[in-house]
């Protein structure tokens, strides 16, 4: 539960800062090379003090970080400049839950209780109350649709990586006797996170050359002399630091809190504590963005987060009513 938390705490000031630098950068250079920093920092100490990319359970992070960091963060750092950072991480997180609660019941078994689906019907409740339209609509509102499209997308990343990371501790745990190899504590949630970046930093690399490349084969894939669109020397100034510490705040130590938390809680359980994440970020973005949630908003959020809380619970509390 501690390593849970302080992925919450983690997860919302990357999320603050996350949408500075996508504000200064666009979306894919600054989720690449954010990845790109924490990956050097990763590999630094899984190879010094972890074991880098060895182990029998290397496939199944590889496949994680293809799912969580490769389609989750791309989406989710297409989401930021449409949503703000408040409404992506409220969707995201929320949805994440319930996304991974499911996965584990088809793939894993683990059975989902009546308790359960309501609590994420609540959780649901909350993010549709949180982003009705209000009475005196924004100009971001018309990027809404997409804004949550890609959150969604994001959240399907985010829980179906949690999961895949669950199969690979059970693997882990079940080789460890012959392999020698053990995944133990934060210092192996570094090592889990290294392995799981790499994949995520190729699928960014790629999602930067698509988007350069079509800006030069333009007029019906004609080439054009139309120069290669650079990042200017002013945008790196500007986004520099903010990417430095979100590398640092999110894939880097956040995520190494989620995977110290995944080594022996199932994501069903971690994931909704980390949903808090939209709470917390509350008070970052309004000092930070100037962004002031409506009350409509806020309670939307309070009835989510009340969701998950109950999500963390629904154990106690179907043997409660069952009494």
């Amino acid at each position: 539960m501690f390593a849970a938390l302080l992925t919450t705490v983690f997860f919302s000031l990357s999320a603050v800062t996350a949408n500075r630098s996508v504000r200064y950068m666009g979306g894919n250079e600054a989720n690449f090379w954010r990845l790109a920093i924490a990956t050097f920092l990763l590999g630094i100490f899984a190879y010094v003090w972890g074991i880098g990319l060895e182990g029998p359970f290397l496939p199944w992070f590889v496949l994680s970080g293809l799912v969580g960091f490769g389609l989750g963060d791309v989406a989710l750092f297409q989401a930021y400049p449409k949503l703000g950072s408040r409404l992506t991480v409220l969707i995201v997180h929320c949805l994440a839950a319930p996304i991974a609660m499911t996965a584990e019941w088809l793939w894993l078994g683990n059975a989902v209780s009546v308790i359960e689906i309501i609590c994420c019907a609540t959780i649901l409740a909350g993010i549709v109350l949180a982003l009705a339209p209000g009475k005196q609509a924004q100009p971001i509102h018309r990027h809404w649709f997409g804004g949550i499209v890609l959150a969604i997308v994001a959240a399907l990343g985010q829980g179906g990586g949690a999961v895949i990371s669950r199969k690979a501790y059970s693997v882990a745990e079940a080789t460890a006797d012959t392999s020698g190899i053990n995944l133990d504590g934060f210092t192996g949630g570094l090592t889990a996170t290294f392995q799981r970046i790499l994949a995520g930093l190729v699928i960014a690399g790629i999602s930067v050359l698509f988007v350069k490349r079509r800006a030069v084969f333009a007029h019906f894939g004609r080439l054009t002399n139309k120069p290669m669109p650079v990042i200017t020397r002013n945008q790196w100034r500007k986004a520099g630091p903010w990417i430095v510490v979100n590398a640092l705040m999110g894939p880097t130590l956040g995520v190494a809190c989620l995977q110290w938390a995944l080594q022996s809680t199932e994501s069903g359980i971690v994931l909704p504590i980390v949903a808090l994440t939209p709470l917390v970020v509350v008070p970052f973005s309004t000092y930070m963005e100037g962004e002031k949630p409506p009350l409509r908003s806020l309670i939307g959020g309070i009835v989510a987060v009340i969701g998950v809380v109950l999500l963390t619970q629904s154990g106690w509390l179907e043997a409660w009513l069952n009494r």
